[in-house]
């Protein structure tokens, strides 16, 4: 077949059609598989609009992680000639060359948005485009299939927990100081679910790992935004004095209470107490300096009851149910703020 590419493919089998495993350079990408082409039918090119906004992320992505960047596999349809040749050898039928017609049309069914991060990555870095990636192909004559295959292909994927995300991610700073301190404070250590980022009822844990990241990021940047940058050490020793100060909490990594009512009574057993109080001892290290380790002690003084209305409806909630909006956090925030800068002749007695 003249005029054609040539790939080294694997033969597989899918509800009784072969479908093609190849290896495809990605300097080709751009100009193999069709994408938002005027000569595709409207159905086709009008289920596969971009989120313009996530393809400069994805180009940065593979620019800025040029020895570690990982891209799972395209999936696309063929219309057009094609031709598969098996390796001559009776063990290996399935391992050949794909060589697939210039004119036929190859259709991403999933994976659109990699293609064009790609493109955008080769424009700047052109030398990237030696290296390749696997791409699924599926013989399909007129795209009678390609709808439904995008359908198929996209409507089962699922994303993975937050918290998962986070706790796996090397890339991210902020994710690997929140693993330090997670691992760094017991009470964390024990109490963190590390895979979901919704604690379910019955569960021991009694934080995600997504909010406990929320607070140590929220920590750190209030900081540096103050003209402060906290070394990890007194990080944890922030978190270390908060759970000195948190009783309750304390009895949840002891057994002594279960992590379930404290997360249906307590306003502290939610993840915009965590944020709430970092956004708070973030002015406390910024304004007390060395004085305000003892100073934590004012969270002990705050009445957390959720049943206590007057002082958390329209802060920590909103119709009697947890609000977690930035708003939220804001005010709850300094209410803390409150507390920890009054002295203890200030304030002799618990809040609320």
């Amino acid at each position: 077949m003249q005029n054609s590419y040539r790939f080294a493919a694997v033969r597989g089998v899918q509800a009784g059609h072969a479908y093609y495993v190849v290896m495809v350079p990605l300097r080709v990408v751009a100009q193999l598989f069709r994408f938002d082409d005027e000569e595709l039918p409207p159905q086709l090119r009008s289920q596969r609009a971009l989120n313009r906004s996530r393809v400069p992320a994805i180009g940065r992505y593979i620019v800025d992680n040029p020895q570690s960047y990982v891209l799972s596999a395209l999936s696309a349809s063929i219309d057009g000639g094609f031709s598969f040749s098996a390796v001559d050898d009776r063990d290996m039928r399935s391992v050949g060359m794909l060589t697939v017609d210039m004119t036929a049309c190859i259709v991403i069914n999933d994976g659109q948005h990699r293609r064009a991060g790609i493109v955008e990555a080769l424009r700047d870095h052109p030398h990237l485009g030696n290296e390749t990636i696997a791409v699924t192909m599926f013989p399909d004559r007129g795209l009678a299939r390609a709808q439904q295959m995008f359908v198929d292909l996209n409507q089962h994927g699922v994303r993975p927990a937050r918290s998962l995300r986070l706790f796996y991610d090397e890339r991210d700073p902020s994710a690997r100081l929140a693993r330090e301190v997670a691992e760094a404070v017991p009470l964390f250590r024990d109490l963190t679910d590390f895979t979901r980022s919704t604690v379910p009822a019955g569960s021991r844990k009694l934080f995600a790992f997504s909010s406990l990241h929320a607070a140590i990021q929220t920590l750190s940047h209030d900081a540096s935004a103050a003209g402060q940058r906290h070394p990890t050490g007194a990080i944890v020793a922030f978190w270390n004095g908060v759970v000195a100060n948190m009783p309750d909490w304390r009895l949840a990594g002891d057994r002594a209470i279960a992590t379930s009512e404290l997360r249906r009574d307590m306003v502290h057993a939610h993840g915009i107490a965590l944020e709430a109080i970092a956004m708070a001892g973030a002015r406390l290290m910024a304004e007390a300096h060395g004085d305000w380790a003892d100073r934590l002690s004012g969270l002990s003084r705050i009445d957390w009851s959720r049943s206590n209305t007057k002082l958390w409806e329209g802060r920590a909630l909103v119709g009697g149910r947890i609000n977690r909006s930035r708003t939220s956090v804001a005010f709850t925030a300094d209410l803390i703020s409150q507390v920890l800068a009054a002295s203890d002749a200030d304030v002799g007695q618990e809040v609320g």
